[in-house]
């Protein structure tokens, strides 16, 4: 495998158009509501996007990206863009992190520091891990697959290759939202060098007697999925079936884009009714940057096209561990994962966040991360 150094500098032209598109914005009118359920206020967006023009600095993070350590690697034809952080312990444990969508590699920006120098972040050598962070295909600065058939499992296989092709033959693996289900599917396939998995959303779903006599627990999942499906999934519905007819207006419209992914940092996060109550808006717009720039609404779109059905509960033999966030939009109680993670290590149940858990609680994330594979070590 050729791993090629990556240094990333956007042209001041496409900062330039981004400013002369948010300029030339044809506004929608404002919602007839004073809450958030016909989607991102317009007086919020708005302000979003006036922070965008006139004071946010693309090039902090593009510097911090430099910085931090990219490469590409070519895998099964297509070029995948990640970031590597070795720590300095040469035994560290090797982990690859998957991000889902609207997410990006920047997700586990607070958290890499923590992973590779344990001794500086309250931990021991013992917990150092060596950090590799890939794109999905057609998020971010990973390549766009132009043919159909990228779906999950054939990203968990990639993501084998990328391990082993930096040198690494026993890893672990974690991942959120999409990144769950490329977790699950490298456990699912046995990929060669994977020795246990951790997921901040697990995969389950009742059974008849659950629903008969659900506990406590039970009906707040259960309320939280029914919500999901009645008001909060039309993204995924579009995403899933015609992700080409929305990628249009996203790879278009500054703006377009913005809205698409700012209710989800809202709707998603454990916030107090601000997405910037739980996320920094830096970081926000860094976050929207990432599919921006590369023109990514349509490609990352496709994943749902590819493996929407891929979110199914199923059995899995190599250890797996759980940290579930209270304010995760598929909560999954720990009976109903028990019956399908048959060597399930750790379960922790956190006090504080929701769907974007490394990136709203970095020190909780890392804590479950060394808990968790220090008992698979």
């Amino acid at each position: 495998m050729q791993i090629e150094p990556f240094t990333l500098h956007v042209p001041q032209t496409q900062i330039d158009d981004l400013h002369r598109r948010i300029d030339m914005t044809r506004w929608a009118e404002q919602e007839t509501v004073d809450d958030w359920s016909q989607g991102t206020p317009l007086a919020a967006l708005r302000e979003l996007v006036r922070y965008w023009r006139e004071e946010y600095d693309w090039r902090r993070c593009e510097a911090w990206l430099n910085a931090t350590g990219q490469f590409t690697a070519r895998i099964d034809g297509l070029s995948i863009h990640f970031l590597h952080v070795r720590s300095r312990h040469e035994n560290a444990t090797p982990l690859v992190l998957t991000h889902g969508w609207p997410g990006s590699i920047l997700e586990f920006r607070n958290c890499i520091a923590a992973l590779t120098d344990p001794e500086a972040h309250g931990g021991t050598a013992e917990d150092a891990f060596h950090v590799v962070i890939p794109a999905l295909p057609g998020f971010g600065f990973s390549g766009k697959p132009t043919q159909a058939g990228w779906g999950v499992e054939r990203i968990g296989r990639a993501w084998g290759e990328l391990m082993r092709g930096l040198g690494y033959a026993r890893w672990f693996a974690q991942g959120g939202d999409w990144g769950s289900a490329v977790t699950t599917a490298i456990a699912l396939q046995k990929v060669e060098g994977c020795a246990g998995i951790h997921l901040n959303m697990p995969i389950a779903r009742p059974q008849p007697e659950d629903l008969a006599a659900p506990s406590p627990t039970e009906v707040r999942a259960l309320t939280a999925l029914q919500h999901y499906q009645d008001w909060d999934s039309g993204y995924s519905k579009q995403q899933q079936t015609r992700p080409q007819t929305v990628g249009y207006g996203l790879v278009d419209s500054p703006v377009g884009q913005a809205g698409w992914i700012y209710e989800k940092m809202w709707a998603w996060t454990d916030n107090a009714g601000r997405a910037e109550d739980a996320l920094d808006r830096d970081a926000i717009l860094d976050n929207i940057m990432l599919y921006w720039l590369p023109a990514a609404g349509a490609s990352s779109a496709r994943l749902y096209w590819e493996s929407f059905g891929s979110f199914a509960a199923k059995d899995i033999d190599l250890p797996v561990a759980v940290s579930a966030f209270p304010k995760e939009i598929l909560p999954t109680p720990r009976k109903w994962a028990e019956r399908h993670y048959r060597k399930l290590v750790h379960w922790g149940d956190m006090e504080k966040g929701g769907h974007f858990a490394a990136w709203e609680q970095p020190e909780a994330f890392v804590r479950e991360l060394r808990i968790a594979f220090g008992k698979m070590r």
